[in-house]
């Protein structure tokens, strides 16, 4: 059985700086949850619409998800590397703990993928 790792937000920003071209960064949260902003370099994908949209993703990037506190995102992670992704990263504590930390949030001109 694979299994997904956590990450921690230090991780994620040096992974960003260093592997920005082999990173994919997806906020799995509902439409309704974006009035918080995402985190800058990711897109929208809707937890809902992972299984419609999941053969459009690379297997072969680094896959960071992320929610407002990490437990959907940690769902998403699951269903993710049960269909094949072998590197796929929860953010610990989502984007609450990202806003927490100071770090920049934008809002986006359209909220799905």
């Amino acid at each position: 059985m694979q299994v997904f790792r956590e990450i921690e937000i230090a991780e994620l920003l040096e992974l960003l700086e260093k592997e920005s071209n082999n990173v994919q960064l997806f906020d799995v949260r509902s439409d309704g949850e974006l009035y918080e902003g995402l985190i800058p370099g990711s897109a929208h994908l809707p937890m809902h619409s992972l299984p419609l949209k999941i053969n459009e993703l690379n297997k072969d990037k680094i896959t960071i998800l992320y929610c407002h506190v990490g437990v959907l995102s940690a769902r998403a992670c699951a269903y993710m590397t049960a269909n094949g992704f072998d590197y796929v990263h929860n953010l610990r504590g989502g984007i609450q703990a990202w806003a927490k930390s100071g770090l920049q949030l934008f809002m986006p001109a359209k909220v799905a993928v």
